[in-house]
Parts: C-alpha cells; structure tokens; sequence
C-alpha cells in the first residue's frame, strides 16, 4: 500500500455530521444557534438544538412550579427556531432536532454530545459577570478535550 492509499479518506464521512448548539434563551445562544445553523447548512450536517432544563434541589424552589416553568422556556426557544427556519426556507435549508437535557448545564451539553454522537459543539459566550472567576460552560467544555467547541460573542 502506497502513502496515498493509507491516507485517502472516504467520500461522504469527511466533515461534521452532527453539530450541537446548546441554547438558553440568551442573546449570545441564539447568536451561537444562528452560527450553528450556518455551519451545519454548508456542512450538510444534522443540527441538533439542544436547551438544558435545570433541576433545582428539592425544597429550593418552595413550591415554585419549576418544572413548568422550563418546559415553557423549552417550548418558546422551539417556537422561535421555527420562526425562523420557515423565514428563511427555499433559501436556506437546515435538517434540524430540538432536544431537552436536564441538569446543569456542564453536564447537560455534555450529555447531549456523548448521546447525540457531536461531532462539533457551539455555544454563546458566558454574560454573567462571575464566570469569569468560576470558569464558564464554555470554558469547561473546551477543557473537557472531547469535541471541538466554538464560542460565539
């Protein structure tokens, strides 16, 4: 076998397949969920959306329908995904998969990447001011080492 040979790739599996976009609501998510999108249109890769529900301790919520609460978050950040896929339909055609993860959000996208097989994971920028001492989520995923991560402004 020639060098050539041994390092000749196959038509078809070059390239993301999956790319994640974990999304909150934020102005920076949606950013990131916009530059996602792009990739994935011209990469012919799967978006998958993914929103992580957060579970708080039991009590902490003193009687705060919680749950519920997230579940409409869920269902808004779905609403506006389609908005805006139909806005740009015919022009722009993007396969997309909204997904809800519970937990935090470290362990959420983490989740979702492993079960979802990513094989690229975007995200906004931290706007909380205290991630800049404690290490944001986009920090910790880079640092996981197990996917490229991007982190959009």
């Amino acid at each position: 076998m020639t060098e050539q040979q041994a390092h000749r790739f196959e038509r078809g599996t070059d390239g993301p397949k999956v790319i994640l976009v974990g999304v909150d609501g934020s102005d920076s998510s949606m950013r990131a969920a916009a530059y996602a999108g792009g990739l994935a249109r011209r990469q012919n890769a799967l978006l998958a959306v993914v929103y992580v529900q957060p579970v708080m301790p039991a009590g902490a919520a003193l009687g705060a329908p919680v749950a519920e609460v997230t579940d409409e978050i869920a269902q808004t950040l779905v609403a506006e995904i389609r908005e805006a896929t139909e806005r740009v339909k015919g022009i722009f055609d993007v396969r997309w998969e909204f997904h809800t993860f519970r937990g935090d959000p470290y362990g959420g996208l983490t989740k979702a990447a492993d079960d979802l097989k990513a094989d690229a994971v975007v995200v906004g920028a931290s706007e909380q001011a205290g991630h800049r001492i404690v290490g944001s989520v986009a920090v910790r995923l880079v640092k996981a080492g197990r996917w490229p991560v991007t982190v959009v402004p």
